[in-house]
C-alpha cells in the first residue's frame, strides 16, 4: 500500500488580514504548513500540497525547507486555480495522485499545525478513518453523523444542517484517510448543490462511507484547531508553547518564567539547562547540558556546547558556541561566528564570520568581523576589525596570545603574528610579525601652564551678545 498525503494550503485566509499566505504564518517561529508537513511519518509515497493564493511564496518556502532537510518525504504541488471548495481541491489532485501511484490518501490541512506526529501516523496507517472532536459549542464546524456502531454515516456542513443535526456536538476535524480508488470515484461524482455552491470534500467522504466502513477517532480538540485569525494564531502558539515546555521540563530543563519563554519545535535542550524569563529560541537550536540562558536572550539556528553562560539580552544567530564560553550581557553573535571552548565575549561586542580559538577574550565594546583569533588572545575595548572597503570584505588573522590594546583599528587584510602586542589607539594597516610591538600614534605634546592660559583666553569677552 502506497500512502500519499494531501495538504490543503490554497486558502486566502481573509481574516488574517495579511499579504502573507495563511499557511506561512508562524507558530513559535515555524510556519503552520511546516508543522503539518513535519508531522508526516517517514516512508510515505509523497505529499501533495495544494496551493493557489500566495503560490510563489509557498513554493519558495517549500524549496527552502527541502534544501534544509526539514521535510520527511518528497513534496510536489498542485495549483487549485479558482477555488471552488475543498472537494475541488482534491479533484485537481487526481492526476498527481495517479502519477504517484497512490493506493491510500491521507488528507490534512496546512492551517492546522498542532496535530501530533503520533496522531498523523495512525491516520496514515488506517484503511478508512476520519478524525473528529467533541465540542460543547460546535458553532460553524461540520457535524459528524454516525451509525449505532460508531461508523461514519454522514458529514453535514453547519450551513446545510437541520436543527437536529446542529445539536450534534461531534464535529469534523478535517483530517481523513481513505482508499484512493473509492475516494477518486466519489470525487468524480461530486455536485455543488449546497448553500455555498461549492464542491465539498465532506460529500465525497460521506459517499465513500456509504460503500465501505469509515471509522471515527475522537481527538483532543487542540490537535485539530485551525488558524483562521490572529487570535487563533496566538492561541495555537500558547498551546504549542505549553506542550513543548512540558516535554522539556520532564527532561530536566528549568523555565524560570514559562509564560514569557518561547522555545520552538526544532530546539533541543539537554538536562540542567536553565532559561530565564523572556528567552526566545527559534529554528534549529541545540543547547548543551548545564547552560544558563539569560533574560531577554534571542537564539536562532545555533549550537551551544555544555556549560555555556549567556548573560541577559544577547542575540545569537547561526553561531557555534563552545563549552564553557561566557557571553554578554548585550552581546551579538551574527552568522558564521564560531567560538571555541572557554571564549569570553563581553558586553556590546558584535561578531560576524569570526572564529575565536580556545580561551580568546573580547570583553568590551568591539566589532570582530571576517576574522580568526588565536588561542588565549585578548581583544581590548573599542577594537574594530575594519573588514569592508566599500566594495569587498577582507579578513583579519590574529595569532595566539596576542594582546590588542583598546581603541585599535585593524584594517584588513592584515595578519598579526603570535605573541604580538598592539598598543592602544593604534591603526594597523600592515602585517605585524610574531612577538613584535606595534604602535601607531601621533606624538603627544605637553605645554607648561597651557591649560590655565587657554582658560584665561576663554574668559575674555568676545564682543558678541
Amino acid at each position: 500500500m502506497s500512502t500519499v498525503a494531501v495538504i490543503l494550503a490554497a486558502g486566502l485566509g481573509t481574516r488574517m488580514k495579511s499579504r502573507l499566505p495563511k499557511v506561512l504564518h508562524p507558530i513559535l517561529g515555524d510556519p503552520s504548513l511546516l508543522w503539518a508537513l513535519r508531522a508526516l511519518p517517514p516512508g510515505l509515497g509523497g505529499a501533495v500540497v495544494v496551493v493557489h493564493h500566495g503560490k510563489e511564496q509557498v513554493l519558495a518556502a517549500l524549496e527552502a525547507w527541502q534544501k534544509a532537510g526539514l521535510l520527511p518525504c518528497p513534496v510536489s504541488t498542485v495549483d487549485q486555480g479558482e477555488p471552488l471548495g475543498t472537494g475541488h481541491a482534491l479533484q485537481v489532485c487526481i492526476p498527481e495522485l495517479d502519477r504517484l501511484g497512490a493506493s491510500q490518501v491521507a488528507i490534512l490541512c496546512g492551517d492546522v499545525p498542532l496535530t501530533s506526529a503520533a496522531t498523523v501516523s495512525r491516520l496514515c496507517s488506517a484503511e478508512a478513518l476520519l478524525l473528529a472532536m467533541d465540542l460543547p459549542t460546535p458553532g460553524s464546524y461540520g457535524r459528524v453523523i454516525q451509525h449505532g456502531d460508531g461508523r461514519l454515516a454522514n458529514l453535514v456542513e453547519a450551513k446545510d444542517a437541520t436543527p437536529d443535526e446542529l445539536a450534534v456536538q461531534r464535529v469534523n476535524g478535517g483530517a481523513y484517510a481513505l482508499p484512493w480508488p473509492a475516494l477518486k470515484k466519489a470525487l468524480q461524482g461530486l455536485k455543488n448543490d449546497n448553500a455555498q455552491q461549492e464542491y465539498y470534500l465532506t460529500d465525497a467522504v460521506a459517499a465513500v462511507a456509504r460503500d465501505i466502513p469509515v471509522a471515527v477517532e475522537v481527538c483532543d480538540p487542540g490537535e485539530l484547531a485551525g488558524m483562521n485569525s490572529r487570535h487563533d494564531q496566538a492561541a495555537l502558539q500558547a498551546a504549542a508553547q505549553r506542550r513543548i515546555q512540558r516535554h522539556w521540563m520532564a527532561e530536566g530543563v528549568t523555565f524560570l518564567h514559562p509564560d514569557s519563554t518561547l522555545v520552538g519545535p526544532r530546539v533541543v535542550l539537554h538536562r540542567d539547562v536553565l532559561l530565564e524569563s523572556g528567552v526566545r529560541m527559534e529554528g534549529s537550536v541545540l543547547v548543551g547540558e548545564g547552560c544558563r540562558i539569560g533574560q531577554g536572550t534571542v537564539i536562532t539556528d545555533s549550537v551551544l556546547g555544555e556549560g555555556v553562560d549567556i548573560r541577559p539580552y544577547c542575540v545569537i544567530e547561526q553561531a557555534l558556541v563552545g563549552a564553557g564560553a561566557k557571553l554578554g550581557p548585550f552581546a551579538r553573535l551574527r552568522e558564521g561566528t564560531d567560538l571555541a571552548e572557554g571564549v569570553h565575549i563581553g558586553n556590546f561586542v558584535e561578531t560576524k564570520k569570526a572564529k575565536l580559538h580556545r580561551g580568546a577574550k573580547a570583553n568590551h565594546l568591539a566589532y570582530l568581523g571576517d576574522t580568526e583569533i588565536g588561542e588565549g588572545t585578548n581583544i581590548g575595548a573599542g577594537v574594530i576589525t575594519c573588514n569592508y572597503d566599500g566594495v569587498n570584505k577582507h579578513k583579519t588573522t590574529i595569532g595566539r596570545r596576542v594582546f590588542v590594546g583598546s581603541d585599535t583599528q585593524l584594517v584588513a587584510p592584515v595578519t598579526i603574528g603570535d605573541g604580538a602586542l598592539i598598543g592602544a589607539g593604534s591603526t594597523i594597516t600592515k602585517d605585524v610579525p610574531a612577538d613584535a610591538l606595534a604602535l601607531s600614534r601621533t606624538p603627544q605634546t605637553s605645554r607648561e601652564r597651557g591649560a590655565s592660559k587657554l582658560r584665561d583666553r576663554q574668559k575674555k569677552p568676545s564682543g558678541l551678545s
